[in-house]
Formats: structure tokens, sequence, C-alpha cells
């Protein structure tokens, strides 16, 4: 996996981060990252582990979303299993290893720490709710300019939804007070867009200051096709 420069979800993420300091009632951490799945040497060794890992029939099981901030179990009752290709499995692990290397290691993540969301309304219907909840109406003010950046770093109405969900115990998410993660995945594109928030109290290493509306400039604002 290599990590696409993008300044604008730079800039983006600083900004919401920035607002969570100003009118949140959390310091809000994100990272919204774009990869390309053209396969590295190490992202090689990994596909080789996974599939020598488990009896691979092409296919790897999948857990029911349970959406929600805070959320994430990796076992709901009742609710039929899902599955994805070993490939897409593969650019889910090797994406949470790029982003979060050296400090942790997904590589022996099972495939069902993951879910399948349906659809692009349900997550956008869940960051919604999340971002309504911390940041109040500052976030109306930057909702449309959030998904049209993503949009057209990604092509939102290509791509499958997946998130991970933590085990809350030996990865990054085990410190937080609530967190999501979503995996925006254009499979024409060979391209990941991984969009990831925690939540912690103020206070809790918070070193930033300065002024939210410098991350506007240099940023189309413009209006997009697609309803959130």
């Amino acid at each position: 996996m290599k990590l696409l420069e993008n300044v604008n979800l730079d800039c983006l993420s600083e900004l919401i981060h920035t607002l969570s300091l100003t009118t949140g009632s959390c310091r809000l951490q994100l990272k919204l990252e774009s990869y390309s799945c053209k396969m590295t040497g190490d992202d090689k060794k990994l596909l080789r582990h996974i599939t020598n890992s488990s009896e691979d029939t092409g296919l790897q099981a999948l857990s029911p979303p349970n959406l929600g901030y805070g959320y994430h179990s990796p076992t709901v009752t009742g609710q039929e299993q899902d599955a994805c290709s070993t490939r897409t499995f593969h650019c889910l692990v090797s994406t949470l290893n790029a982003s979060f290397r050296p400090d942790y290691d997904f590589s022996n993540a099972k495939s069902e720490e993951f879910c399948r969301i349906p659809n692009l309304n349900t997550v956008t219907e869940d960051i919604h709710n999340i971002f309504y909840t911390s940041l109040g109406d500052s976030f109306c003010d930057i909702k449309e300019h959030l998904w049209n950046t993503i949009d057209k770093e990604i092509s939102l109405q290509e791509c499958s939804f997946y998130s991970y969900n933590s085990d809350l115990d030996s990865d990054p998410y085990g410190d937080c007070l609530w967190y999501f993660n979503f995996f925006f995945y254009n499979k024409k594109m060979k391209r990941i867009l991984f969009f990831s928030c925690q939540a912690h109290p103020y206070g809790d290493n918070m070193s930033d200051d300065g002024d939210e509306d410098m991350y506007y400039s240099g940023t189309d604002m413009g209006s997009s096709d697609i309803e959130y």
C-alpha cells in the first residue's frame, strides 16, 4: 500500500480537529488517508501469510455491522454472516498496517474483526450523528465540504464500505472515549480511503492551537450532485 498525498484531506483532518478544540465536547484525532492498493514487498508477504494461515477458499467471513459511535462488536446474534474476497481482506489489513505502523501491527487480524457496511447512506448517517453530537452546529458549516473532498479522491458511488471492529485492548482504539473507522474501497481505481476518528478528553496530550479558518485555504468548497 502506498500513501497518496492529498493536501485537501490533510487540511480537512486538521480543520475538524481544530473545531473539536474550540467548539466540541471532546478532542478528535482524525485520519483521512488515501492509499493505492498496488502491493509492495511487505504487502506480498502479508498476502502469503493470510493464505497460509487459513483454508483459503477465496472468501473471508465478515461480521455483521453494528453501527453507532463507540460501537462495533465482532459478533451480533441472529444476523446473516457476510464475506469478502481474500484480496479485499488483504487490502483492509494492509491499510491498517500502513496507517498505524510502527506502533501497531494488524497482520494477525481475523476477517471476523471486519464488517461490510451496506451502503453509503448508512456510512454518512453514522458519521453525521457522531459529528453533530461532538461538534454541534459547527459541523453543518463543513459537512458538504467533507463529502465533496472525499468524493473527489475516491468516487463514493463506486465504492464498497467496510469497518474494523476494535478489540479495545491491543489496537489504537483502546484508550479513547469512542471511535469510528471506515474503509472506502474503490476496486476500479485500486484505491482505499481510510477515515478514522478517535475521541479523547480535553487535556489528554492536547498541545494544538491555531485558527481553523486557515484550513479552508486552497480547498474547493463547491457543491456536489451527491446527497449526504
